[in-house]
């Protein structure tokens, strides 16, 4: 496990540098900005958590032009090893998004103040970023290794869209639950429940993932 996750962190790294090169300047570019950041602070912890993740899947395809994914099959790997890695290195990215996030919104406390009406703001933010973050893996592996890669761009486009997708019917969901205005506690428990069903959708997909792979003939 320990090679397969070296091998997908060093497929991923090409793309993961440009990206960091470019969550770094869009950081200090927000930082700059200073008063009424706000919506700039929000859409900048988006980006990076969805971000990393998105060029975690991305780098999938990089592998497969090389047909790297074919000759791993002839190592010493079980086919659900290989898959449980891809999983595994998805939430590793998805983990470099949220520190890239957690640094940029604690310089803005540190030089700006907070700059949100609520102190579950941010908490959401995370919420959103990492429960979209999961929805699209969960989408986008099953229908990666079911299809095939020369739809990869499809099925990325596809998986972000349905990723998002599911976050915005469970928070509808969830102000449908409390429509005369949600507590803080609320809020959070409401948040919760997101964060949960995106972990069990990630989770099912894994092994929903490795009976396709293990059922496809190269």
């Amino acid at each position: 496990m320990k090679g397969l996750l070296k091998n997908n962190y060093y497929t991923v790294l090409p793309n993961a540098k440009i990206f960091s090169a470019a969550a770094v300047l869009s950081g200090i570019f927000v930082l700059a900005i200073g008063h009424g950041m706000s919506w700039l602070i929000i859409g900048y912890m988006l980006l990076v958590m969805i971000g990393f993740s998105f060029s975690s899947l991305a780098g999938i395809r990089k592998e497969n032009t090389t047909k790297w994914s074919r000759h791993k099959l002839c190592a010493p790997v079980r086919r659900s090893d290989i898959i449980k890695s891809l999983f595994l290195s998805q939430l590793l990215w998805l983990a470099a998004g949220a520190a890239f996030a957690g640094i940029d919104i604690a310089l803005a406390v540190m030089l700006h103040g907070y700059p949100f009406d609520r102190a579950t703001d941010v908490f959401m933010l995370y919420v959103a970023g990492i429960g979209i973050s999961l929805f699209m893996g969960a989408v986008f592996f099953p229908l990666f290794f079911l299809g095939g890669d020369e739809r990869n761009e499809i099925f990325l486009l596809f998986s972000l869209l349905g990723g998002t997708g599911i976050f915005m019917g469970l928070t509808a969901w969830m102000n449908h639950l409390f429509p005369a205005g949600m507590t803080p506690l609320q809020i959070i428990g409401s948040g919760m429940m997101i964060l949960v069903c995106g972990v069990l959708a990630f989770a099912a997909s894994c092994p929903l993932t490795v009976w396709i792979f293990r059922k496809k003939e190269y």
